[in-house]
């Protein structure tokens, strides 16, 4: 499972939301997704991660599904600073990792009911478990909390991809306009 959703993620989720996309593809079934944009702790790049979310107090909170050996997670340990695209909009933020018991478990169970199916597809109904047993079963994933700081660079922004959704519109609306007068 894995290993189809770093495919997904790669080639379709990323790509969609830095194309602008990313409201398009929230609802409570298919999940609630944001895109990390994190330094890659050994190479230095730009990395995108695709994650379930939620947004409570004025913080944006996320896990690691896939326990402490995610890249993602590690890159955010060699760097906590990091930018979100969200879908409304973008900020730059710092990524803490949540340690107490209670936001946890408010946390955890909002992230797995936003992610849809997919968190029942993962063995999760976050509406029925007890808190007991939620918080047996996400022990090893941590929960990361991000402080807004500032405004980031979204999809309409310089380095977005959404200038190509409106290049090609432009092209075909120039195209349409030349064939439509011929």
């Amino acid at each position: 499972m894995r290993g189809f959703f770093r495919f997904l993620n790669k080639y379709f989720m990323v790509p969609m939301f830095r194309l602008g996309f990313g409201p398009c593809f929230g609802n409570p079934i298919s999940g609630y997704i944001m895109v990390l944009k994190i330094i890659g702790r050994k190479s230095g790049k730009l990395r995108y991660a695709p994650v379930n979310y939620a947004i409570h107090d004025g913080k944006v909170y996320c896990m690691a599904g896939f326990g402490r050996n995610s890249d993602w997670y590690r890159n955010i340990q060699a760097n906590l600073n990091l930018e979100v695209i969200l879908p409304g909009g973008a900020i730059y933020g710092t990524a803490l990792e949540v340690r107490d018991a209670d936001e946890r478990s408010l946390m955890i169970r909002q992230i797995l009911k936003n992610a849809g199916l997919v968190a029942f597809l993962d063995g999760f109904n976050p509406y029925r478990i007890t808190d007991d047993e939620l918080s047996k079963r996400t022990a090893q994933m941590p929960l990361i909390s991000i402080q807004p700081s500032g405004m980031g660079s979204g999809a309409s922004d310089p380095a977005g991809w959404a200038w190509v959704l409106t290049l090609l519109l432009t092209i075909l609306f120039i195209l349409f306009i030349w064939f439509g007068f011929r």
